[in-house]
């Protein structure tokens, strides 16, 4: 599943190569995403051009001229891709005045695709209720020790509470907690502060590193282009019975909160 890095990555390709171009054209399959389709809204859009790209937690959000956004999550294995249309789960796709396409492909289907009316994204319920991003400096030590505070939940599974903080997602959740080396079934108040001075550092530059190597290429999503590097750098994620890369141990899996948690039981 597109996480943080993988999401920046192609926020970053929509502000290089998408900002500027009228629309011309936009073209939508008869198949629901994780909601229907606005196809008249979508339709709506010829004439407009995209202004900027931002990104708020998993969402893409693609500011319009006309004072309107489109709002994108990529699901479990959806793509924004500059090629021609025609494909096997090609959803929506946009032509621009220069005869180039942006087509999202969304095979799994779990995908959002909406149009937000100037104004609406203060409102939009996806957007409610989102912790601060990662990469900013109001996800410091002191907040994380007052959100751990009475709470008994994993450490895991409090930092990939979107409530919390957004975006850090169960690959940058494992191997966060393995560089600051903390169990993830440790309770969330009974982690100490230092350690979770350590884990906020570790968050940020586990996603700094993967955002510079374009994500993390997994299972069936491979970015909006040739996929991502990341994955080279993984120490524990997806590396069960494999040797520690740094005390050689096996690494385990458990699962908390419905995902498979990978740690070294030595270093964490």
């Amino acid at each position: 599943m597109p996480e943080l890095p993988e999401v920046e990555t192609v926020r970053s390709a929509m502000q290089r190569h998408l900002l500027g171009r009228p629309i011309t054209r936009v073209r939508t399959s008869d198949k629901r995403l994780r909601e229907p389709l606005p196809r008249s809204a979508l339709r709506a859009l010829v004439g407009d051009r995209f202004i900027a790209a931002r990104r708020r937690a998993k969402f893409l959000l693609l500011d319009l001229q006309s004072g309107r956004t489109l709002l994108v999550h990529l699901g479990m294995s959806g793509n924004l891709l500059f090629r021609p249309e025609g494909e096997k789960h090609d959803h929506v796709t946009f032509t621009f005045d220069d005869g180039s396409t942006l087509v999202y492909n969304d095979p799994r289907r779990f995908g959002v695709v909406l149009v937000l009316a100037e104004g609406e994204e203060r409102t939009c319920r996806y957007l409610q209720k989102l912790g601060p991003e990662p990469l900013i400096s109001a996800f410091n030590t002191r907040y994380l020790v007052a959100q751990c505070q009475q709470r008994k939940s994993p450490i895991k599974t409090l930092v990939m509470d979107n409530s919390i903080v957004v975006g850090v997602g169960n690959i940058y959740a494992s191997e966060a907690l393995f560089r600051a080396r903390i169990h993830p079934a440790t309770p969330a108040s009974a982690v100490e502060p230092d350690d979770l001075a350590l884990l906020v550092k570790e968050i940020k530059k586990v996603l700094r590193a993967a955002i510079r190597r374009g994500g993390t290429t997994i299972s069936d999503y491979r970015g909006s282009g040739a996929g991502g590097r990341f994955q080279q750098k993984l120490n524990v994620y997806g590396r069960e019975g494999e040797a520690c890369r740094v005390c050689a141990m096996p690494i385990e899996s458990l699962y908390l909160g419905g995902r498979n948690t990978f740690y070294c039981p030595s270093c964490q």
